[in-house]
């Protein structure tokens, strides 16, 4: 049996306010003609299929169209599980009507572990694999609140309650496996799924990837995950890498680029083949659709570099960081200039998407302070500035932090669509 995890597509994510339809466009073609030519029986996807909780009618029908898609290829069956972009009651609201496309969705925590442990059947209605289909574990889902806990305590009974959850569903897993007839029972793996954050997780700038939970302690090591597990299919880091050196506790990561910090990293899926309940591992990469590229340096140099591009003719989209020492008041239209084609009828392969004016050091020594724009912000940057703007005295700032990383964990995790 052959499987292929991916996770965080993030469809309807938009690049500094570009679209990028036409790249989940062209990555969803390619998918479908890798598990057609790889003979996928089984297609994971660990979360994040939205960047957002109320994806636009083209995002959704991007999504709909690929799964409708996917029951024309040797592909038997999809699983999908909510992540913590994803809006859990939308993702849920057509999963009966996806069943009939053997399309397996868990978009939040179920109420009985039950419903997340799912058997996948070949056309014998023989058991091929069990799932663990376990989403993003919201803080409410898991931990009951009590006065007076401190950041540690909080993180403490997040662990052991993401923790106890896999073991709950795991030995349900396993209790199917040893009802199953001996003959099958060699032949069938059981497989987890997750959207978690784990400890020692490598990511970049710009991906977008969040802190998960309040505090930023709750991450969680290997060793949640039972040992009964053939296979950990994770998503949420955009990297491809395994989790603690243990290479059947895999991250896919991303399909695509989702910020200029992953502009130069080589995306994959990953393909099980099963022997048994083994699996062999092989990472499969993805072309790239889109170019990204991030320059910097000082303007001779940022010239240079775009004109270099421009003569390449491939469509690329450029983030810019000058890092020179002179203030260049026209900035923008220099570097527009310099990807302008010379015939005015052609459209530039070269678009510049963001332009960041880097500290320098004719700023610095003339007291002028750096420009900045909520795009170089996060929102805990914009709430420490609050508090200086404020003056708020640093014994006070602590518990202020917490109640406003507290805030915004539930402004992320509310779901607009539920009623």
């Amino acid at each position: 049996m052959r499987i292929l995890h991916t996770s965080d597509w993030h469809l309807g994510r938009a690049l500094y306010g570009q679209k990028r339809y036409e790249e989940f466009d062209a990555l969803l073609d390619w998918m479908i003609n890798t598990l057609q030519a790889q003979r996928v029986d089984v297609l994971l996807i660990a979360g994040d299929v939205f960047d957002s909780g109320t994806p636009s009618n083209r995002a959704m029908q991007q999504y709909y169209r690929f799964l409708t898609r996917v029951s024309g290829t040797h592909c038997r069956h999809v699983v999908i599980i909510g992540g913590n972009h994803d809006s859990p009651t939308f993702l849920n609201a057509p999963r009966e009507l996806l069943k009939v496309l053997n399309v397996h969705v868990v978009g939040a925590k179920a109420d009985n572990v039950e419903d997340e442990v799912i058997v996948l059947r070949n056309a014998d209605q023989r058991a091929e694999a069990i799932i663990c289909a376990t989403p993003y574990l919201r803080d409410r889902d898991i931990r009951s609140t009590e006065a007076g806990e401190s950041i540690e305590d909080k993180a403490q009974k997040l662990l052991e309650g993401i923790q106890a959850h896999y073991a709950a569903v795991t030995a349900h897993a396993e209790a199917l496996h040893a009802a199953l007839p001996s003959e099958d029972a060699a032949h069938v793996p059981i497989i987890a799924m997750g959207h978690l954050f784990t400890a020692g997780g490598r990511t970049t700038d710009g991906d977008g990837v969040r802190d998960l939970y309040v505090g930023s302690i709750a991450h969680v090591g290997a060793n949640i995950f039972p040992s009964a597990l053939d296979y950990v299919a994770l998503g949420h880091l955009h990297l491809p890498q395994n989790v603690g050196g243990r290479d059947h506790i895999r991250y896919s990561g991303s399909p695509i680029a989702m910020g200029f910090g992953e502009a130069l990293q080589q995306k994959s899926v990953c393909l099980m083949t099963f022997d048994q309940r083994k699996p062999e591992l092989t990472l499969i990469d993805i072309p790239v659709f889109q170019r990204l590229r991030q320059l910097r340096g000082n303007l001779q140099r940022l010239l240079s570099d775009l004109q270099h591009l421009v003569q390449n003719n491939i469509s690329t989209w450029v983030e810019v960081m000058y890092t020179g020492d002179d203030i260049v008041p026209d900035l923008r239209e220099q570097l527009d200039h310099a990807v302008s084609p010379d015939n005015t009828n052609q459209r530039s392969p070269v678009t510049i998407l963001r332009i960041k004016n880097q500290r320098s050091s004719a700023q610095l020594s003339s007291g002028e302070a750096p420009q900045q724009t909520l795009d170089d912000l996060t929102p805990q940057d914009v709430f420490e500035k609050c508090l200086d703007a404020n003056k708020v005295a640093s014994e006070q700032r602590p518990a202020l932090q917490l109640a406003w990383q507290e805030i915004l964990q539930q402004l992320q995790e509310h779901d607009t669509r539920a009623e």
